[in-house]
């Protein structure tokens, strides 16, 4: 091997075991780091509901970058509603979900408002951006299905508005 195809194999093997240990903190899927050129992508599938939660998952890793600033660990995600209606809005991304423009604040939604299509519902923050989550139709919002501050993976139901 050339001397940098050696230098582009050396992986962290640490930030790979802390960032396994943060799926498992945290209920995702899939978690990835860049840092130029070098990322890390460490995925496992998804266990299902019969299976134990802390099964033994396969684990991917691409290149790390020499110096990766520490990830902070998220809340633990709740178990999700049996029954999800098809007018769920759901999240666009994953992120940490605000129910409240600032904390103390009053919600965007509570159940039994009304809304009007565009009306912000929620935000979804992803990698220090705040996203609005809009209605998409107006009626009145029936459930919403999330915590502040909970963390979210994509296309999990956000809030119900029928």
């Amino acid at each position: 091997m050339t001397e940098k195809t050696e230098q582009a194999m050396k992986v962290d093997v640490d930030l790979v075991r802390q960032l396994a240990e943060l799926l498992d903190a945290t209920a995702l899927t899939e978690i990835e780091v860049e840092h130029g050129d070098r990322k890390i992508r460490v995925a496992r599938k998804a266990a299902p509901a019969a299976q134990v939660a802390y099964a033994p998952a396969p684990i991917a890793a691409a290149p790390a970058p020499a110096a990766a600033a520490p990830v902070a660990a998220a809340a633990p995600v709740e178990a999700a509603a049996p029954t999800v209606s098809a007018n769920a809005v759901k999240s666009p991304m994953v992120g940490t979900v605000y129910l409240s423009a600032e904390p103390g604040a009053k919600p965007f939604a509570a159940v039994g408002q009304k809304v009007a299509a565009g009306d912000t519902l929620l935000i979804v923050e992803a990698m220090k951006v705040m996203n609005p989550i809009t209605a998409t139709a107006a009626g009145t919002v029936t459930a919403v299905l999330v915590e502040n501050g909970q963390p979210v993976e994509f296309d999990q139901p956000l809030v119900v508005v029928e």
